[in-house]
């Protein structure tokens, strides 16, 4: 599953319409793989990012989308950048 964002963002100085496609995939798998290297348990990072149970377990599934502040709550939390939790980069 692959979602647009920015769909509609022009770029006057290169004449281009930019869209940077998100594999969606790949943020769900990060987001295990991240609590999985602290040895964390889904209700550790509840209770120390502030986020539900319930979401974190929806995001690692697959089955609901985190939003921005979701987010960059777990890419501080897990010492990352938005970018690499999104799937933009590798590092």
């Amino acid at each position: 599953m692959y979602y647009c964002i920015y769909p509609y963002v022009y770029c006057l100085e290169k004449n281009v319409h930019l869209c940077y496609f998100i594999d969606m995939q790949k943020i769900f798998e990060r987001m295990k793989e991240l609590r999985l290297e602290k040895g964390k348990t889904q209700a550790q990072i509840a209770e120390e990012t502030g986020l539900t149970i319930s979401a974190i377990s929806k995001w690692e599934q697959g089955s609901r989308v985190p939003n921005a502040l979701a987010i960059i709550t777990l890419a501080k939390y897990y010492g990352v950048s938005s970018d690499y939790l999104l799937g933009i980069t590798d590092c």
